[in-house]
């Protein structure tokens, strides 16, 4: 069998499962592995596809979260233009200075949380704007921006179901105006990465499946811990290794 195509199906699997579990994460994990041995365009586009899988399984998964349709709007509306933009500049734009600044930016805020456990994010529209603006932009331009996402929902304070339906919500319509602008620029999926869909979306939603099971057992202020943890995780990880 083709050890491509295995390795390729674990990493979905794995990606999709902490992404389901944290609301982000499928792209940061699956971008920094895949560029080790794939090019840019390549990378950006095929993660786009499964994280568009992804954030469908999420919707479908956690549908009874389906309560804040005004906060996915005010999402989604800067996300849409933010998100092609940055698609466009992916390829021109020095793509390590962005990571690090992404991972700054990340950092300080877990560890402005961790200090300040009262303080948050204002709860209003224009966060949610702002948080579609930049989490759209860092999307489009080098293929993660479900941690920014994720660092702005967190002002909203939402239950489990609510806070990953409306994460995957937001991360759709996103995703799915990233992957036009792939496409637009020339981007493309061919061989194993075009027909090994029909095996990779099917793990995509296994392990989304598997992940909703952990969700279900973890108390609300551990499952905000994760959050936290894990985008200090990823805010190393840009900074260390951009």
């Amino acid at each position: 069998m083709n050890i491509e195509l295995i390795i390729l199906c674990l990493l979905v699997f794995f990606a999709s499962g902490i992404g389901t579990f944290t609301g982000f994460g499928t792209s940061t994990i699956m971008v920094p592995v895949m560029l080790l041995f794939f090019p840019l365009p390549l990378t950006l586009l095929f993660v786009g596809v499964i994280h568009w899988f992804g954030d469908l399984w999420k919707m479908i998964l956690f549908r009874k979260g389906l309560r804040r349709w005004r906060l996915i709007l005010w999402f989604a509306v800067p996300g849409i233009f933010a998100s092609y933009y940055g698609a466009s500049l992916s390829l021109a734009v020095e793509e390590e200075v962005l990571t690090r600044v992404l991972g700054f930016f990340l950092l300080a805020y877990v560890l402005f949380i961790f200090l300040k456990r009262e303080w948050k994010l204002p709860e209003h529209d224009l966060t949610a704007g702002a948080g579609g603006l930049l989490s759209g932009f860092a999307a489009g331009i080098f293929g993660v921006g479900g941690a920014i996402r994720g660092a702005f929902l967190s002002a909203f304070n939402l239950p489990k179901e609510v806070y990953l339906f409306t994460s995957g919500a937001m991360a759709l319509v996103i995703d799915s105006t990233r992957i036009a602008g792939y496409l637009a620029g020339g981007a493309r999926l061919e061989g194993l990465f075009l027909w090994g869909l029909l095996i990779f979306v099917p793990f995509s939603f296994i392990g989304a499946w598997a992940a909703r099971f952990l969700v279900d057992r973890v108390r609300q202020d551990h499952f905000r811990l994760a959050i936290a943890v894990f985008l200090a995780l990823v805010a190393l990880k840009f900074l260390l290794f951009p």
